[in-house]
Parts: structure tokens; C-alpha cells; sequence
């Protein structure tokens, strides 16, 4: 069977459905999944789930057929949010295997999986499971499937983990239309000091109000909207399978995950005593200097979820999290990234405090900073193209780290520039203590890259 070498990508298997992920390709990754934890590992069951997509309940039904080819027993809960999956691994205490492309495009589809009890596979990880999937020796058996579900688990530890205050907080929820309108209201009717108002939440796997990416500011009108016109304490949205958050004030104003990250630190530094945090290389250094300013050790690192979180649990940090809105509460229980928890953690900071959200960033560092720029660049140039920006970064005697691509620091701003691990293009972010410099530092990197390219 023909599959394409480039749907095995940094953190899962991702591509175009039916072109590039479909049945055949479930079954196949399903034949070698099963064989591959039986032979690395010696695990004879697994636990998998799906998202709402459309391809997905067809895509999840061969991929078990595939499992269970190879003699590997399946533990199959069905129609899921990823972070609920990441329950049924941890409860279960196996490796397991979701049917998602997250908050990529209603077209696509894909496969997270996992071979350890940190976080998803990763790098190196999935590049050897694509090379033993090519090579095509898979082991034969007859497994069996066992249906379960894990929403009563999933409820009973948001209500643990769960502390919330007297205040009564109206908040605006926006699902999606993903694979969250599976659990969320349930998990909202446990808070009764909860008014939620909800918009895009009928599940449709076209995700036909918006694209399910509350990382970009686009995506995040219709809550905006909403939050203003019911005067709400806060917006809240999910991404398409569930594990990342965006937020939109009280005021309308949209704001990065580094800076939702910033409102969770100052309130956990102050009842834990380990006060070490980490972060990606997109994030601002608004979320460094506080850290700092608290009293605590700042961790930067590199981008990607998986990592992210197999680092935080590794570290035993409290809190990881990273640009893109996925975070990692470790100071409670099973380190869950979970859009839904985030969101409640919030919640329970506002409802314990009379502030107001815009007014829990009060006395912040102040930079100026650009979007994520993203530029288009072949797969086989991209990195290439960050090499050469290293060589320049070298003979200009900057200050740098290159854990993920190359972030320049400077007196007054910083720089990165990275090759996109989900698709091809460069991603690219700036920062500084002023617009102008903000502009000068982004000016001197594009020409360079322009000059490259």
C-alpha cells in the first residue's frame, strides 16, 4: 500500500482526507500500531478515541480493525475530546491512539498516538514508527474490542480539581462546533456559580460558524461579539478536539495564551512552593520577566505540545504551556491539557477575586509585539532557509538560543525565526520595548530571509 512519508510529522500524522489519510491508510497505521507496542513494548491492548469530523467515525472503525489484526486488544471510547483520550491512557495505564487533525482545516485528519506515559510521541519517536510501518513486518492475531466511556471519570475529575469561589461569573463558551459539544455543558452543570452562555455548540465536523483555531484572532469574532453584547466576565474557546484555549476578556480585547499563562502564574505562585514555570519560544518576555518578578525560575523551550508536555512532567513543574493555547496544570492531579480545565482555572481565579479579567494583567511588562507570522517555504527549504539565518545570527555576534529554530535576543527586543513543523512555511514572531524597535528588528530578519530565499 502507498503511504506518503510526509503525513508523519513532528507531534502526529496529519494530511488531507481522502487523498492523503483514508481507510486504507486507518487500517495500515492501525495493523502497525498494534504489532509495534506488542514488539517494542510488550503491551497487548491499547485505548483509542475520535473527534467529530466527518471522515473520523469511518477512519477510527478501520484503524481498530487494523489493531485488532495484529492481536492487539482495543479499548474503544468512541467519540471523545483529546483530553478526555489522555484520560482513558492515564486510567488505564496504556499507550493509546486518537483520531483527530486538531484545529487543522475541516478536510483533514489525522492520528495522535503515543509509546510513553508523558505525552504524545514525538520527533524521533514517530520517524522510527513511520520506518517500521514502511518496512511492513507486522505481527497477526485476533484481537478483540471492548466499547467503553470515560465521561463519568472526565466529570468526576473536573470536580475534583475544581475549587470555585462565591462569585457568580457569566461567561461566554464558543465549542466550535467540535468535539468539546461531546462534554462541555456537563462539565459546566457541576458549577453552579457558573452562567454560561454557549454559541457554536451543535457538533458539525465542517465547523461551519469558524475555523476551530482560537489561536488565531480571527476566529475569535463571534465570541468577542458575544461576550460585549452579554456583558460577560469572560470568553472562552476550544479548538477543535479540545486541548488548546483562547480567551477573550470582559472588554472585548482578545489576548495570547502567553498572556492568559501570566493571570494562572500569579495566582499559583501564590499557594505552591516550587515556583518554576515553562514556556515556549513564541511567547512574550512579559512572561518571563514575571515569572522572575514572583520569585520563580522561568523555563524556555521549544514549541510543540508533546513536548511541552513531556517536559513539564519530566521537570515535575506545576505549569507549562506554550503560544499556541495548549497549558499543563501539574500542581493538582494527572497533568491534563485540557481547553475545558484551562478554562475553569480561570474561571475559579475570577470567582474567588472582584477584579475584573482585563484588570488581573495590571502592571505587566509592556512590549510591543507582532503576531505569528507565518511565510510560506517548501518543506525542503524551510530548514535550510533557518540555517543561513543561524550563519547570519553567528557572524553578527548576537545573543541567541536555537533549542527551536533561532531566537535573537537583543537590549531591547527579540526575534525568532523557525521552520514550522506542521506545514510548510516559517514561523516567524517579534518583540520590543518600542513599535519602531519592534519594526526595525522584524524589517532586519524578513530582508535576510528575503535575501535567502
Amino acid at each position: 500500500m502507498n503511504i506518503k512519508k510526509e503525513i508523519f510529522k513532528e507531534y502526529d500524522i496529519r494530511g488531507v482526507y481522502p487523498t492523503e489519510i483514508n481507510e486504507d491508510i486507518a487500517f495500515l497505521i492501525g495493523k502497525g500500531y498494534g504489532s509495534y507496542i506488542k514488539e517494542k513494548f510488550n503491551q497487548n491492548s491499547c485505548v483509542v478515541g475520535r473527534d467529530n469530523r466527518i471522515s473520523s467515525p469511518s477512519l477510527l472503525d478501520n484503524l481498530i480493525k487494523g489493531i485488532i489484526s495484529s492481536g492487539c486488544d482495543v479499548y474503544n471510547y468512541g467519540l471523545v475530546t483529546t483530553p478526555m483520550h489522555y484520560l482513558t491512557r492515564h486510567i488505564n495505564d496504556l499507550f493509546g491512539i486518537m483520531v483527530t487533525a486538531s484545529h487543522n482545516p475541516k478536510d483533514d485528519n489525522g492520528f495522535k498516538f503515543s509509546f510513553d506515559k508523558l505525552a504524545n510521541a514525538r520527533g524521533e519517536m514517530i520517524y522510527k514508527f513511520r520506518d517500521y510501518i514502511l518496512k511492513g513486518d507486522f505481527q497477526k492475531g485476533n484481537g478483540k474490542v471492548i466499547n467503553k466511556s470515560i465521561e463519568k471519570e472526565y466529570l468526576n475529575y473536573m470536580q475534583k480539581n475544581i475549587n470555585m469561589g462565591k462569585r457568580r461569573i457569566k461567561a461566554v463558551i464558543d465549542m466550535g462546533n467540535g468535539a468539546t459539544t461531546c462534554i462541555a455543558k456537563k462539565i459546566h452543570s457541576l458549577f453552579p456559580n457558573i452562567d454560561a452562555i454557549y454559541i457554536c455548540d451543535e457538533s458539525d465536523g465542517t465547523f461551519p460558524n469558524h475555523h476551530p483555531d482560537p489561536a488565531v484572532q480571527e476566529n475569535m469574532q463571534m465570541l468577542k461579539n458575544k461576550v460585549l453584547e452579554a456583558k460577560a466576565d469572560i470568553g472562552i474557546a476550544y479548538d477543535g478536539d479540545g486541548d488548546r484555549i483562547g480567551i477573550i476578556l470582559e472588554n472585548g480585547e482578545y489576548i495570547s495564551a502567553d498572556m492568559y499563562m501570566i493571570i494562572i502564574i500569579r495566582d499559583l505562585f501564590k499557594n505552591i512552593n516550587k515556583k518554576e514555570a515553562l514556556y515556549d519560544v513564541k511567547c512574550s518576555k512579559s512572561l518571563e520577566d514575571e515569572i522572575i518578578k514572583l520569585g520563580g525560575k522561568p523555563y524556555i523551550y521549544r514549541t510543540g505540545t508533546s513536548y511541552t508536555e513531556a517536559k513539564t512532567k519530566e521537570l515535575q513543574l506545576p505549569f507549562g504551556g506554550e503560544f499556541s493555547g495548549h497549558v499543563f496544570f501539574n500542581d493538582r492531579d494527572y497533568a491534563l491539557g485540557s481547553g475545558i480545565y484551562a478554562g475553569l482555572r480561570l474561571i475559579e481565579i475570577l470567582s474567588k477575586t472582584d477584579k475584573s479579567a482585563s484588570k488581573l494583567l495590571e502592571g505587566i511588562s509592556k512590549y510591543y509585539s507582532t503576531p505569528e507570522i507565518k511565510i510560506p517555504a517548501d518543506n525542503n527549504k524551510k530548514f535550510e532557509i533557518v540555517e543561513n539565518v543561524l550563519d547570519y545570527v553567528k557572524n553578527k555576534n548576537y545573543k541567541y538560543t536555537d533549542i527551536d529554530g533561532v531566537r535573537i535576543t537583543k537590549d531591547n527586543g527579540w526575534g525568532l525565526i523557525r521552520a514550522s513543523n506542521t506545514g510548510p512555511n516559517l514561523t516567524l514572531r517579534f518583540e520590543a520595548t518600542s513599535e519602531e524597535e519592534k519594526e526595525k528588528l522584524k524589517k532586519e530578519f524578513m530582508d535576510i530571509i528575503d535575501k535567502i530565499s
